[in-house]
């Protein structure tokens, strides 16, 4: 075991082992880059403000709260404070310019739009919208502020586009705190769904996609999915596996002659799988991983589905993918889709595949540009932090698919997410990521 840990990690230092010519010119590239996003905001000040920002999320601080990233520039916190968190300038147009450069970048017909929340843990309960509730980032129930991330995930690469702050009920229709956190009056209480729909409303004629993905958050909803057939979207959401469903390919019981014919009774989904024959599935490759491909197995039948009381679907098809992780552990993914049963079974693996992606971008959202490092109470604060940290994992993707088109294959990861084990400390003629290298150009 300790030869193979040693071995791994003398794989994890090459991996992390990158010219540092590459990274020559990277503080101009993120000047560039940031100015389009700046010149939003109007006024010069705040424009450097966004400068300073952004620099310092994708810099290599530890923690990159406002109060951090003014000492990495040598500044005054106070005026940045009051920049992030008392400002109420617009975060929105940075969000549509975000947009438009990850699809006209990243873009392809058939691309995927997914959903994801994800918590951020918070002491007390003066932080807007932080109450006692379900925290993915713990997984369990906590004390936590939940963002709704809307990502686009295509074969070139994945990116977050889009944030929602979520604000619960018991905030939304208190006025004394809502005043104090400066939630604006037009903001109305609405479910973690319909702030997923806003953002696809908003935003996805900016990105160019086949379909649209989620949690079983979101499968589960009878109205959610309904709401996707009437855009036309097409999906691919995950459901709970005591979700009830009817399979319609099935036999029906023998009919008595008396009465209805009787039809195919509802059972769980799991138990459902569980019966199925060994020949039922599919093999997939879906795309090559680190140590061969990543097997999957597929099913696809059409059925009606249940998942929701009192609520029986329209014909839908449901698709089980299996698939075993390095540790020959088995795993199961229930997915719901609008999509032709006929669909290949290839696309709706790499659906679902894509589905899981977006959680490699909040984490790297999390670990390299600070999105849960933020110390403002109110809503303003927690937009613009979270927008500013959007542009910085924005910024640290296009330098790894830069660094990608120059190294050779072999150099580089083939997932979007972090260059592993960077606190391993590197040869002297290294490099091990952009956030290093802004913090030694400065």
């Amino acid at each position: 075991m300790e030869r193979r840990f040693e071995q791994r990690k003398r794989e994890l230092r090459e991996e992390c082992q990158v010219n540092a010519e590459l990274f020559e010119g990277i503080r101009q590239r993120l000047r560039e880059f940031v100015k389009p996003f700046a010149s939003c905001l109007g006024t010069a000040p705040r424009q450097e403000f966004t400068q300073m920002y952004v620099a310092g999320l994708a810099s290599d601080l530890k923690r990159k709260n406002m109060e951090s990233i003014a000492y990495y520039h040598d500044q005054d916190r106070q005026p940045l404070q009051r920049f992030i968190g008392q400002m109420r300038w617009d975060h929105r147009p940075l969000l549509w310019q975000l947009a438009q450069q990850v699809g006209s970048e990243l873009g392809e017909a058939d691309g995927v739009i997914v959903f994801d929340p994800s918590g951020h843990s918070k002491k007390g309960d003066d932080s807007v919208g932080v109450q006692r509730q379900w925290n993915g980032r713990t997984g369990k129930v906590d004390n936590c502020q939940v963002g709704i991330y809307m990502g686009y995930v295509s074969r070139r690469e994945q990116a977050l586009v889009d944030e929602r702050l979520y604000l619960p009920e018991s905030w939304a229709h208190d006025k004394k705190r809502r005043r104090k956190c400066g939630v604006p009056p037009d903001v109305k209480f609405a479910t973690r769904l319909e702030l997923a729909l806003d953002m696809l409303k908003e935003q996805g004629p900016r990105l160019p996609h086949a379909w649209v993905a989620g949690d079983d958050e979101l499968g589960r909803s009878t109205s959610f999915r309904r709401d996707l057939r009437a855009l036309n979207e097409r999906y691919l959401l995950a459901v709970p596996s005591n979700t009830l469903i009817r399979d319609l390919e099935a036999e029906p019981p023998p009919y008595s002659g008396r009465g209805t014919r009787p039809l195919t009774p509802f059972v769980r989904v799991d138990r459902w799988r569980e019966a199925l024959p060994a020949d039922a599935w599919t093999r997939v490759d879906v795309r090559d991983g680190q140590k061969g491909p990543l097997v999957t197995h597929i099913v696809k039948r059409r059925v009606l589905a249940i998942t929701e009381r009192k609520h029986q679907e329209s014909e839908e098809t449901l698709v089980i993918v299996r698939r075993v992780d390095e540790n020959s552990q088995t795993f199961y993914d229930y997915c719901l889709s609008n999509a032709d049963v006929q669909t290949a079974s290839a696309e709706f693996a790499r659906v679902a595949n894509a589905e899981h992606r977006i959680e490699e971008c909040i984490k790297r959202a999390k670990s390299e540009a600070g999105l849960s490092d933020y110390e403002t109470r109110t809503w303003w604060g927690w937009h613009h932090h979270q927008t500013l940290s959007l542009l910085a994992t924005w910024f640290l993707v296009q330098e790894t698919r830069r660094g990608k088109k120059t190294l050779p294959p072999s150099r580089f990861r083939r997932s979007a997410t972090p260059l592993p084990n960077c606190s391993m400390q590197p040869p002297d003629h290294t490099t091990p990521t952009a956030s290093h290298a802004i913090a030694n150009a400065a």
